[in-house]
């Protein structure tokens, strides 16, 4: 678990970092981000472990996964409020991002939470696979995903029940940070 805290730390150092030299005035000039990345870690008792990417591309923000160690089946996928996975369980990680949304829905609702990603769904031999270009998130502003954790359920988000999707509980965590293009 260390490890992932120090990791995840790293992570948001380097999103509250990114900066270069204006050479005109030696004044630091922000970059846009235009790729983030999660490196997911199981939560105690859970052998979940991954990858997923967040790039801008022309219509929004193109998520991709790849995780193993999930079980069979649908898996609840959201963005948390908070980029801390510290907690053995990710409850440190608080709820939903809202961002613009009101409330809980599927990911190609108009109205829901901007983290509500819906389900991943792994294969029989525990894969998941995801990806989608969502019109929600940012890598940037208000609805800006940079340094808030990306949650991985034991179970499937029902895409109705508020606030959570009854997704139950946490089986891997993992702050989103800036990536290198």
């Amino acid at each position: 678990m260390k490890r992932m805290v120090l990791i995840s730390y790293g992570l948001m150092v380097a999103g509250v970092c990114l900066a270069t030299a204006d050479n005109n005035h030696g004044e630091a000039k922000a970059q846009p981000v235009r790729k983030a990345v999660a490196v997911m870690y199981p939560t105690q008792g859970y052998s979940v472990q991954g990858v997923v990417t967040f790039t801008k591309v022309e219509k929004g923000i193109r998520v991709e996964a790849r995780l193993r160690g999930l079980t069979p089946g649908k898996h609840g996928f959201h963005v948390h409020e908070y980029g801390d996975c510290s907690s053995t369980n990710a409850m440190s990680a608080g709820g939903h991002f809202a961002g613009g949304g009101t409330k809980h829905g599927a990911p190609d609702s108009k109205d829901r939470h901007a983290g509500d990603f819906g389900n991943i769904d792994a294969d029989e031999n525990g894969v998941g696979r995801y990806d989608r270009v969502d019109t929600m998130i940012a890598l940037d502003g208000p609805n800006s995903i940079i340094g808030r954790s990306l949650i991985v359920h034991d179970l499937p988000d029902d895409l109705i029940t508020q606030p959570t999707g009854a997704a139950g509980g946490r089986v891997a965590c993992g702050v989103i940070g800036v990536a290198k293009e």
